[in-house]
Parts: structure tokens; C-alpha cells; sequence
């Protein structure tokens, strides 16, 4: 009994070892035998995918467009559902993708606008966070879009600390951003900031969304209230210094343990369930003063 539970956790872990967590496009064709994703399936900029491209032109192995054809019409699933940008879906054109109408609606418009209303979201003392962004000092996130695109908004935490927003003034298309340099600013009545890129790019796209709805980012600030997008070659250069899900945690907490003592501070203990901290801190006590807290936590 023993021994056959021994060899049954064997074999699970054996199992566990040889699944990836993003599998390559290569991978799911069966062309690679065991290849994790490290582009964030950004074939385009991926130099493993060039690589293999080169290698199948030779005639050294199949092309994973070519792979995927020997499979059954109805088993022929499209490449964006694959590498787990959309719902399943099944590919029309035969893996054609340069004549694919989808295709190229999804990469122009869909992916950079559609924002991720699927994704998992942390609640750490009533502040939202959402897995699978990438967050910088100034509370800002980016989140891969693929193509070369990032799309760039405010996290949940700068909405309620400052209140909602009259309206912001974001860059233009064409303008380019610098990590860490002031890229945008955020109205609050005559209150204004600036807000540090977390990334370095070239804007692509802004939110047309926010032009009629300037609250949209407080109140879905990593789903329809992205602010924009940027193109940037090198995706995974972009956001290396930024934080992902583990680190963004412990960030989120320690900011939130200095918002409790600059509150304290100015009212007092905090009642049990958090009280102020739950929406619109600048609003309730304006005497932490708005210059105060975007200087302390938007690093601006």
C-alpha cells in the first residue's frame, strides 16, 4: 500500500515536472517538445520564434502554423486561444494569419482596448490587486498586451487615497514616455499631480472611454479604466524592474501600514475595520493635505 502510494506521488510529480505554465506556441503545435513561453507570447519580438521560424524555412523541422493544419478542421484552435488572450475559438483561415480579419482586429483594437476583466484580483485591507500586472513605486501598473504593446493605468489604491478624478490630462499619440519621468497628470477640483511611467514607450492608443467617463479608473481601475498604451520592442527589458504579483504584495502592505500612521496622525486610531482607509481618503480628511500624500505616494 505504501509503496503504491509512493510510486502514484512519483508519478504526479513526474507529471507536474513536465507541464508548463505558458506553453509555447511551438510547444502546443508538438514541434517543441517542452517549451515555456518567456515573451509573454509576443511572437513577434521572440527570438526563440525566429529561431525555429529560420530552422522550418530549411526544411529542419515543420512550421507550428504547418503542424497545427494536420489536425481535424474542428480541432484547429486559433493562436490567441491558444496562448490564453481569448476564449476558445476556432481558427477559420487555416492558420493563415496575415489574411485573418480576427487577426488583425484583435492585435489593432481588441487586445490594446478590451482591458482584462477575467483576471484574479487580491483584496489587501479593502485595496484591490490585480494578478498578473506589473506595478511601480508610484502606483501605476502595466500589463502586456503583446505585439510590442503595454497598456498603463493607476492602481485601486491611488483612487482611494485621492478620490475620484475630475479628469486627467494624458499624452498624446505619438509622444514618448521615459520610466520614471512625469507622463500624465491626475484633476482633483484645482489639485493637480503628475504620475511617473512606469515604462519607457511610445503611445499607441489613449482610453477613448475616459473622454465621457473620467471615473471609469476608480472604479475599474485594471479592467475598462486603463489610461493607455504604449508600444516598446523589448517587453520583458520594459518591465523588469517593475513588481510582480509576490513583491506588489508586500509593496501594497507597507504602503498601507504608512497611510494608517499619516491618518492617525491628523484623527486618531483607526477604528477595527479601517475605517477612512475603505474610499477617498483626501476627501474625508483633507488636513493630510494633497501634496502630502501624491509627493509621499506617487513619488511626484
Amino acid at each position: 500500500m505504501t509503496q503504491t502510494l509512493k510510486n502514484k506521488t512519483s508519478k504526479q510529480n513526474l507529471s507536474a515536472k513536465t507541464e508548463t505554465a505558458m506553453p509555447c506556441i511551438w510547444m502546443q503545435a508538438g514541434v517543441a517538445a517542452k517549451k515555456d513561453c518567456n515573451n509573454y507570447h509576443d511572437c513577434t519580438s521572440c527570438k526563440y520564434d525566429t529561431a525555429m521560424g529560420k530552422q522550418a524555412i530549411a526544411g529542419k523541422h515543420l512550421s507550428w502554423q504547418e503542424a497545427l493544419r494536420k489536425k481535424d478542421s474542428l480541432d484547429r484552435t486559433c493562436r490567441h486561444a491558444l496562448t490564453g488572450r481569448v476564449d476558445h475559438r476556432t481558427c477559420a483561415m487555416n492558420y493563415n494569419c496575415s489574411h485573418c480579419d480576427f487577426d488583425q482586429l484583435f492585435e489593432d483594437t481588441l487586445s490594446p482596448a478590451k482591458g482584462n476583466s477575467g483576471m484574479h484580483m487580491k483584496d489587501i485591507k479593502g485595496f484591490k490587486l490585480a494578478d498578473g500586472y506589473f506595478f511601480h513605486m508610484g502606483h501605476t501598473w502595466a500589463g502586456i498586451d503583446g505585439g510590442g504593446i503595454i497598456r498603463i493605468g493607476m492602481d485601486d489604491f491611488a483612487f482611494k487615497v485621492l478620490g475620484g478624478p475630475d479628469g486627467f490630462e494624458l499624452p498624446l499619440m505619438g509622444q514618448e514616455l521615459n520610466l520614471g519621468r512625469p507622463g500624465w497628470g491626475i484633476k482633483r477640483n484645482r489639485n493637480l499631480a503628475d504620475i511617473l511611467s512606469p515604462v519607457n514607450g511610445v503611445i499607441t492608443k489613449v482610453n477613448p472611454a475616459l473622454y465621457a467617463s473620467p471615473a471609469l479608473p476608480e472604479q475599474k481601475p485594471y479592467e475598462d479604466g486603463w489610461l493607455f498604451t504604449v508600444h516598446n520592442s523589448d517587453l520583458k527589458g520594459a518591465v523588469k524592474h517593475l513588481m510582480g504579483d509576490e513583491a506588489s504584495v508586500t509593496w501594497l502592505n507597507g504602503e498601507i501600514t504608512t497611510l494608517e500612521g499619516m491618518i492617525e496622525t491628523v484623527a486618531g486610531p483607526l477604528s477595527t475595520d479601517g475605517g477612512l482607509l475603505v474610499k477617498d481618503v483626501f476627501g474625508n480628511l483633507p488636513a493630510l493635505g494633497w501634496e502630502n500624500l501624491t509627493r509621499r505616494f506617487l513619488k511626484s
